[in-house]
């Protein structure tokens, strides 16, 4: 029987280069998340210290993450404002300690700031990710460019503070492709190969426009770039269910499972070793590669 690595289910098609190394899509791949922030709607303040950032990571890379995302500036609806120097510290501090004690790891940085950006690559991380898809920092794509390592492009409107106010749209789906279009085209002018599409749920969307985004993420497919998938115990989840984030582990399993029915490459996750889980399943669905028919 074949393994969840082995399985055809998956679509290998789609690469990454991170540093030298290549990174193939056989299998999705599970992003962990550490929020080295006071704030985050969910872990927010747990992981602000050495000890439980390093213990956060080897447990991260001991149940199969291949991403650790390493974010400063909580990006919740209505958060506060970060200055620079507090995002730079928190992110780059923790990068420094994670590689150090973890050189192997493959680490992303969560930031909109191309200047958090470029001295994140420079203390390790391999690639970016930018939940404003180059809107809130105008040097971000030529910096992505310049350093040369992967982005994951997302979609938004507004601002943390201020996406909320911005659910409006004509057509959902043709919405967010018209986002990404342009930005892909300019990022490929700039010689930027490695692009990564994160829809971006919960940001400038509703929980019902959530699920319709879900319902019809194989759309997204006709971009040609690794799909990441972020819905780990947002709020598309707990408030649908009526229960708070601590107990939106089995709701995020759920949309977890068809995210990657659908055609997801990687998901972004607070629970690493429930999604490996999923993953595996899935993966031993063999050759209903139903988001492909």
């Amino acid at each position: 029987m074949k393994s969840a690595t082995e399985s055809n289910f998956f679509s290998g098609n789609k690469t990454l280069q991170l540093h030298g190394r290549l990174l193939t899509f056989d299998t999705p791949r599970i992003m962990g998340i550490l929020n080295v922030t006071p704030d985050s709607f969910y872990d927010g303040g747990k992981f602000t210290s050495d000890v439980p950032i390093l213990q956060r990571v080897e447990n991260m890379l001991a149940e199969g993450a291949t991403f650790i995302d390493v974010g400063g500036y909580s990006s919740r609806p209505g958060a506060q404002e970060v200055p620079l120097e507090e995002e730079l510290k928190r992110s780059v501090n923790a990068i420094k300690l994670i590689i150090k004690h973890f050189p192997e790891a493959i680490i992303s940085i969560d930031t909109f700031r191309s200047e958090v950006a470029r001295q994140a690559v420079g203390e390790g991380a391999c690639l970016i990710n930018d939940i404003s898809g180059g809107e809130l920092d105008t040097q971000m794509l030529e910096t992505v460019a310049n350093l040369n390592v992967p982005y994951i492009l997302m979609h938004m409107r507004g601002t943390p503070q201020t996406m909320s106010k911005q659910t409006g749209y004509d057509n959902l789906i043709l919405d967010i492709l018209d986002f990404f279009h342009p930005k892909i085209e300019r990022l490929h002018r700039l010689g930027v190969k490695d692009i990564i599409i994160d829809p971006g749920f919960g940001f400038a969307k509703t929980p019902a426009q959530g699920f319709e985004l879900l319902n019809k993420l194989d759309q997204l497919s006709i971009l040609g770039k690794p799909i990441l998938v972020g819905m780990s115990r947002k709020s598309m989840i707990w408030r649908t269910l009526n229960i708070e984030p601590d107990d939106a582990l089995t709701g995020t399993i759920t949309l977890n499972t068809i995210a990657l029915l659908k055609g997801a490459n990687i998901l972004r996750v607070h629970d690493v070793k429930e999604a490996i889980q999923v993953v595996t399943l899935v993966g031993k669905l063999g050759t209903h590669n139903l988001h492909n028919r």
